[in-house]
């Protein structure tokens, strides 16, 4: 019963997590679309960005992701059999490809506060792309929890679908990215 609850608390804050990095990289966007604003516009929308991230960051993504962490760690030590699995293996990898896109949203945190020395100096085209990472991730660790053994068994099927699908997303985001820009 006691691993059950855990990873229901595990699965709550991981959807906490997922929801306060999708939206972070958001905001990121929006402050970067106010490159083209008057002074006076910018400095006001950014001023509100910059808070709403810091907000964002500091009180739901980085306790989420720790109690997401914590409750994970907890499952492993009251299950060590999960150390064993192929597909477990493969879940941990995709978590360290999310602990470095989380140190990634963590240094635009600090360039967008103007905390590291640096201004956010990447294109907006970019930032929209990188929002779709934690997607990525996401589709990643979910089907090889769902699957787990299938995983192993199928995986060029898996990882042909997961390139469709990274293909599809990155046409949209950049289809959508020229609309925008041709409406403006």
């Amino acid at each position: 019963m006691l691993y059950t609850i855990i990873k229901a608390l595990h699965i709550i804050f991981m959807v906490s997590y997922f929801a306060g990095i999708f939206y972070l990289v958001r905001i990121f966007v929006y402050y970067k679309d106010t490159d083209e604003f008057s002074e006076e516009k910018k400095k006001i929308l950014r001023e509100q960005y910059v808070f709403m991230a810091g907000r964002l960051w500091n009180i739901i993504t980085v306790p989420a992701g720790i109690i997401m962490t914590i409750c994970g760690l907890t499952m492993i030590f009251l299950n060590t059999g999960l150390m064993k699995t192929p597909w477990f293996h493969l879940k941990l990898t995709f978590l360290i490809g999310l602990a470095i896109y989380h140190y990634w949203c963590w240094k635009k945190v600090l360039q967008i506060k103007g905390l590291d020395g640096k201004s956010l100096e990447i294109a907006n085209v970019k930032l929209r792309q990188s929002n779709e990472i934690a997607t990525f991730i996401l589709f990643l660790v979910v089907f090889t929890v769902i699957l787990k053994s299938a995983v192993i068994e199928y995986w060029w099927q898996l990882i042909s679908g997961f390139f469709v699908l990274v293909f599809l997303i990155m046409v949209t985001v950049k289809l959508v990215n020229k609309k925008r820009k041709n409406n403006l």
